[in-house]
């Protein structure tokens, strides 16, 4: 009796293998050439829960820095206008301080004018196209005087401002939100007051302001003065708490990015593969397919029917 003999059985464990280590080929080939374990969420099995998560803070954090981006130019331009209003305050002071210094006011009313226009310029600071101090009413300019000559003309001074009661806000994390807004009429009704004080004296029975100084004018800059004094100082403080607000959202940046690189080297550790292995896992692969290739073409060449005679 001879015994049966079969390829098919050890041709079909030979193919599993043959395909077996090229699959294994093929991922340690593409762990080499991307730098990571995979291309997809299946990639990393039970993994794949936690990575979701920390790919959705990832996202928020990059939201959240892109945001405080925008918000801190918008500081920026803030900071510049509300320097502007302080420096015009502190400007008229000086003003008055030189007329009475030198007891004359020839070029006084000019320089206040000038002042006053800056000071207004200020508060009608845009940045993007929309008004800083408007509160809510960002298309809508905040302060419609033009001319000192304006607040004496009848309207009370609240009219000259058209801003709402809005402070923006603006939130820079999950956990900080700070107010970035000031006010137009909130920063410039004691100044606006004090400017219509000064033009309503100038064209009142003690005036002109120009010239030589009366004892009426002398008494009336040196009260002035002192109010002046006082704006200036609130505003300053103003512009000091935007200082402040930026300082925040610099130190929340900051924060942000630290927690970002954290979050990075975390995925990193379930994404990124570990080159040294990726490459050893890639070489013991190449072998396992070239042995299995060679088997298989030892296993051909061993065929019954390489022993049958031709024809």
């Amino acid at each position: 009796m001879v015994d049966r003999v079969s390829t098919a059985g050890q041709y079909s464990a030979i193919l599993a293998n043959l395909m077996a280590a090229e699959n294994a080929q093929t991922n340690a080939e593409n762990r080499v050439s991307s730098t990571k374990n995979g291309n997809d969420l299946k990639a990393f099995a039970q993994q794949a829960e936690t990575l979701t998560a920390m790919k959705s803070v990832d996202a928020r954090i990059t939201n959240y820095q892109a945001q405080n981006s925008q918000i801190a130019a918008k500081l920026t331009q803030q900071d510049q206008g509300l320097t502007a209003v302080a420096d015009s305050a502190t400007a008229v002071r000086q003003a008055i301080a030189d007329a009475l210094a030198s007891n004359n006011a020839d070029t006084f009313m000019q320089e206040v004018q000038n002042q006053f226009q800056t000071a207004v310029s200020g508060l009608n600071t845009q940045f993007d196209g929309k008004y800083l101090f408007a509160g809510g009413q960002i298309n809508t300019q905040p302060v419609t005087a033009q001319q000192m000559t304006d607040l004496t003309a009848g309207p009370p001074i609240a009219s000259f401002f058209k801003n709402d009661s809005y402070a923006v806000q603006a939130k820079l994390d999950d956990s900080t939100t700070v107010t970035t807004g000031q006010l137009a009429s909130n920063l410039g009704t004691p100044m606006l007051t004090a400017f219509q004080a000064i033009q309503a004296y100038n064209d009142g029975p003690n005036g002109p302001l120009n010239g030589p100084l009366t004892a009426a004018q002398a008494t009336f800059l040196t009260t002035a003065m002192q109010n002046w004094t006082t704006i200036g100082t609130n505003l300053t403080s103003s512009a000091a708490q935007n200082g402040l607000v930026q300082q925040q959202v610099e130190t929340v940046g900051k924060n942000l990015v630290t927690q970002q690189n954290t979050l990075t080297s975390m995925i990193g550790n379930i994404t990124d593969a570990d080159m040294a292995k990726a490459a050893t896992d890639l070489a013991n692969a190449q072998l396992s397919v070239q042995a299995s290739a060679k088997v298989l073409q030892s296993l051909q060449s061993d065929s019954l029917l390489t022993l049958l005679p031709a024809g």
